[in-house]
C-alpha cells in the first residue's frame, strides 16, 4: 500500500507583517501619549506657576491694602491720601522673604518695582458697599493693582490683580444694635429688631421660647452663635431659633471707634471723660470726646457747688450765672437703685428749662452762632460707701429746636417721656435729634418717684407706659462665671440694655433709636439678677429710628466708626493692561 503525503502550502509571511504593523502603531501611539504627557505636564506646570504668580500679584495688592487700613484708621482718609506715593513702592521684596525673589514686580501698565494705587474720588458723603450697602459715610475709593511675573525662567508667566476698597467714615447710629464687645441677645418676649445690627465681637442669639426676628442685615466680625451663650451665662432657656429675614454675614472687617492704637473698651470709655491736661483736642482720641464736643459743660465741684460754662470753641470763657444754672441743674435730690444696691446722688437737669433757657437769647447762643444742642456733665463730689453718683434727665418730653445729646461719665438716667411728642408710637416724624451717652443708662417710668423706691417691684413700684426716642451709647455689666458658677452672671443682654428699676408688668416701654454698647461699665457694675427683684420687665415696643439713615438728623456729636470695605477683585489676565481711571 503506498502513502501519499499532501504538500502543506507555502508560508508567505503575513504573520510578521502584521506584527511589525502593530508595532508600528504602538510606537506612534506611544509617542504620542508620551507628547501628550509632556504638553500636559507643561501645561499643568505653567498654570500652577501662573497660580501661584497670581496669589504674588494679590499680596502685592494686600500689602498696600494693609497699610491703607492701618493708616486710616489711625489718621483718617486725609492721611492716606499724602501717603499714595509711598504706597506705589510698597512690592513684596527679598528682604521680607526669599521666597519673593522668584517674582518681578511692576504697575499693570509696566512701571518696575511699583504698584499701582489711584484714588478714584475725594472723600464724600455715599453709599457704602459690600456688607454695609444701605449705610451712608463720608467715604473715598481707592483702586490698588500689581502684577507679577515669574522671574525663574521655566515658563514665560505674568499675571495681574486689580481690587477696589472704600475707606468709609460711618456714623455709628445708623445701626439699630451696635457692639464693641460680646453681643447677647435672649429675650424671653417676642421681639422684632427693625434696623441694621453689627457685633465687633462674637454675636450669642438664644431667644428663650419667644420669637425673635432679625429684620435687616446682621454682621459681626467674630462668630455668629445661634442657641449658644457666653460662659457665665447661667440662664437655662427653651431655644427658639432666630428669624433672619435679611442677609447674615461673620468674619466682617470690624468697625471702629478712631481713639488711637488700642481701641480697647477701656480706651473707647476714654470718650466719656475729660481730657487730661495736655491732650489736644485734634488728636484721635481728643477729636471723639464729648467734653470736647460739647456746647455746654455743667461741672459739680467737690463742695457741691455748680457751674456751668462753654465748650472748648471759645477756651469754656463763657461762664453762666448762678441763677441762670439753678434754674435747670439740682444737686439735692437722691434714691434708691435696686439694681446697684446703692443711693445715687442724683445732678438732675430739668430739659424743659434748659430749653427755655437755649432758644432764648443767652451768651453761649451768641458765641456758638446757634441754639446750644450737646452738654456734658461732670460731678466732683466724693461719693461715699453705699452711694452712687448720677445724672437724671426729666421734664424732657419736647427737646430743643437743634435737638439735644447729654453726655456724662456717671451712670445716666431718664425719667418719664423723653423727645415725645406723640408717646406710645412708633412713629418719629415729630421728634428732635437726640442721643444719651453714659456709663449706664436706667430708664424711669413716668410714674417714678424718689420716694418709693425700695427693693421690692409690688404694689406702690407699679411704672407707667413711657415713651424714650434718642439713641443711647453706653456699657454695660460683662458676662463672666461668678462664684464658682453658682450665681448668674449674665448682663442681661440686649434687652436689657436699657435698664429698669420698676414694676413695669402690663406697662409698655416704647423706644424709636439706636443702642451703641463700647466698653464695660466702671460706675454702675451692679449684676443684673433677673426678674421679681429690684424690677419687672416693660413690654417693649421697640423700633430703630429711622431719621437716623438721614445725616441731617443724626444727633449732635455722633461718633463715627472708621472701616476699610472691599469693593471690586479683578483678575486682569496673563497680559494685563489696566488703564487707570
Amino acid at each position: 500500500m503506498k502513502t501519499h503525503l499532501t504538500p502543506r502550502p507555502r508560508q508567505k509571511g503575513y504573520a510578521l507583517v502584521l506584527v511589525l504593523c502593530f508595532l508600528g502603531i504602538s510606537f506612534l501611539m506611544l509617542g504620542g501619549i508620551l507628547s501628550w504627557c509632556s504638553q500636559l505636564g507643561t501645561q499643568v506646570e505653567r498654570n500652577n506657576r501662573y497660580n501661584r504668580t497670581l496669589a504674588a500679584a494679590e499680596a502685592a495688592t494686600e500689602k498696600v491694602l494693609s497699610r491703607i487700613s492701618k493708616d486710616f484708621q489711625g489718621g483718617g482718609e486725609a492721611v492716606v491720601g499724602q501717603n499714595l506715593a509711598q504706597y506705589r513702592t510698597m512690592v513684596p521684596s527679598a528682604a521680607e522673604d526669599a521666597y519673593w525673589s522668584g517674582y518681578q514686580f511692576a504697575t499693570p501698565q509696566g512701571a518696575a518695582n511699583q504698584v499701582f494705587v489711584n484714588r478714584l474720588n475725594v472723600e464724600q458723603q455715599t453709599l457704602l458697599n459690600s456688607q454695609y450697602a444701605g449705610l451712608y459715610g463720608l467715604a473715598a475709593q481707592y483702586e490698588v493693582a500689581a502684577r507679577a511675573q515669574d522671574a525663574s525662567g521655566v515658563v514665560d508667566v505674568a499675571a495681574a490683580v486689580k481690587q477696589t476698597v472704600q475707606v468709609a467714615t460711618i456714623p455709628v447710629f445708623q445701626f439699630a444694635i451696635f457692639y464693641s464687645v460680646d453681643l447677647e441677645i435672649h429675650p424671653g418676649a417676642n421681639m422684632d429688631i427693625t434696623g441694621r445690627v453689627h457685633s465687633n465681637a462674637k454675636l450669642y442669639t438664644q431667644p428663650n421660647n419667644s420669637t425673635l426676628t432679625y429684620k435687616s442685615h446682621v454682621t459681626c466680625v467674630d462668630k455668629l452663635l445661634p442657641g449658644s451663650k457666653k460662659d457665665g451665662d447661667l440662664g437655662s432657656r427653651t431655644y427658639r431659633p432666630p428669624v433672619f429675614q435679611g442677609e447674615k454675614d461673620e468674619k466682617v472687617a470690624a468697625l471702629t471707634l478712631p481713639v488711637g492704637t488700642s481701641n480697647s473698651p477701656d480706651d473707647v470709655y476714654k470718650i466719656l471723660e475729660k481730657p487730661p491736661s495736655g491732650e489736644s483736642p485734634t488728636s484721635a482720641l481728643g477729636q471723639q470726646r464729648y467734653y470736647n464736643k460739647a456746647d455746654v459743660i455743667i461741672t459739680v465741684s467737690a463742695a457741691g457747688t455748680v457751674t456751668a460754662t462753654s465748650g472748648i470753641y471759645n477756651g469754656c470763657a463763657t461762664l453762666l450765672a448762678p441763677s441762670t444754672v439753678s434754674n435747670f441743674v439740682n444737686t439735692a435730690r437722691t434714691f434708691y437703685n435696686g439694681r446697684e444696691e446703692k443711693t445715687v446722688r442724683v445732678t438732675d437737669i430739668n430739659v424743659g428749662a434748659f430749653k427755655t433757657w437755649a432758644e432764648a437769647a443767652n451768651p453761649i447762643k451768641t458765641a456758638l452762632g446757634r441754639t446750644p444742642s450737646t452738654i456734658w456733665v461732670d460731678d466732683l463730689r466724693t461719693a461715699g460707701s453705699g452711694t452712687e453718683h448720677g445724672v437724671r434727665l426729666y421734664n424732657g418730653q419736647v427737646l430743643p429746636e437743634n435737638g439735644l445729646t447729654v453726655a456724662t461719665h456717671e451712670p445716666l438716667y431718664v425719667q418719664g417721656h423723653y423727645n415725645a411728642p406723640s408717646p406710645g408710637t412708633l412713629n418719629t416724624t415729630g421728634t428732635k435729634p437726640a442721643s444719651l451717652v453714659g456709663d449706664a443708662i436706667t430708664v424711669l417710668s413716668q410714674s417714678w418717684l424718689d420716694s418709693q423706691n425700695g427693693g421690692s417691684t409690688s404694689g406702690y413700684r407699679a411704672a407707667g407706659d413711657t415713651t424714650v426716642n434718642a439713641a443711647f451709647l453706653a456699657g454695660i455689666k460683662e458676662t463672666t462665671p461668678r462664684e464658682n458658677y453658682t450665681k448668674e452672671g449674665y448682663s442681661g443682654g440686649v434687652e436689657n440694655f436699657p435698664r429698669f428699676l420698676e414694676n413695669w408688668n402690663t406697662r409698655t416701654y416704647t423706644y424709636n433709636g439706636s443702642m451703641v454698647v463700647m466698653f464695660y461699665s466702671k460706675i454702675a457694675t451692679g449684676w443684673w439678677a433677673g426678674t421679681g427683684t429690684y424690677y419687672s420687665p416693660p413690654r417693649r415696643n421697640w423700633a430703630f429710628d429711622v431719621n437716623f439713615l438721614d445725616a441731617t438728623k443724626l444727633p449732635p456729636g455722633t461718633p463715627c466708626v472708621r472701616s476699610m470695605i472691599r469693593g471690586e477683585w479683578t483678575t486682569l489676565g496673563a497680559n494685563p493692561n489696566l488703564v487707570a481711571n
